[in-house]
């Protein structure tokens, strides 16, 4: 008699786990570093929207860990918009289209020589060329300068002082602070550029924002939303290579 041979009940598989996607590794600190820096550039161009509150208040809290001489911080910003950068941005190029005399409170370069003037050069025929502004047209060189006064259309600028007491060392100071200020703004969306046309008229400036001659203006920031359509948004300057800049002594 034969016996039907069974087969023994398949077992369920275990159910699998789903496995959890690896997530990509973090950048590093100094390549988002590098990547702000590399992205960033002077915006000539901008948008008419306004920067919200809240935005600028964050980068204006990131800036201020610029480290300073003895911790004196002796930035001081006047931060125009709305209504009152309008009457500021029309009565500058009056003045300044006006050819008005200017005056700075920090003496501007003496002159500019060397690789200094070849770079000089070299950004300004950038700018020009994108433009399509023929070389050695100086009525539209003319035209071209006084988009500083008009600010490149920014909804907004900051006027930044030192204290006068401080002299050029306040400056310095406040160089680092400019500097950490358009690279929070990279951070955070926002398009800069630093004018130290606006110095020029230092005495104009400080007179229509009611500063007292304890405050020596550095320079402005115009600032806001890039007009990326523009082609005079479209050119990046060249940096020098480490060598030229950086002499290392050993022995």
């Amino acid at each position: 008699m034969s016996m039907e041979h069974r087969q023994p009940a398949a077992r369920a598989a275990a159910p699998v786990a789903p496995v959890a996607p690896v997530a990509p590794a973090a950048p590093a600190d100094d390549e988002v570093l590098e990547r702000l820096w590399r992205e960033r550039y002077s915006c000539r161009a901008f948008l008419p929207d306004p920067v919200p509150r809240e935005t600028i208040t964050r980068l204006l809290t990131l800036a201020q860990r610029t480290a300073s001489w003895c911790n004196s911080q002796p930035w001081q910003l006047a931060i125009l918009s709305g209504a009152a950068l309008e009457r500021f941005r029309t009565a500058l190029y009056a003045h300044v289209a006006a050819q008005a005399e200017g005056a700075s409170d920090f003496p501007f370069p003496r002159e500019y020589q060397g690789s200094a003037l070849a770079r000089r050069r070299e950004s300004g025929f950038q700018l020009y060329d994108t433009l399509k502004i023929v070389r050695g047209d100086k009525a539209a060189y003319r035209q071209q300068m006084l988009e500083n006064f008009r600010l490149f259309g920014a909804p907004h600028v900051a006027i930044i002082t030192s204290d006068e007491a401080l002299g050029v060392y306040g400056a310095v100071d406040c160089g680092a602070y400019v500097s950490s200020f358009l690279l929070a703004a990279q951070a955070l969306g926002v398009a800069t550029i630093a004018q130290a046309a606006l110095a020029g008229y230092a005495g104009f400036v400080k007179a229509h924002l009611g500063l007292g001659p304890d405050r020596s203006m550095v320079c402005g920031i115009s600032f806001g939303y890039a007009d990326r359509a523009h082609p005079v948004n479209s050119y990046r300057t060249s940096r020098a290579a480490v060598t030229e800049a950086a002499t290392f002594l050993e022995n």
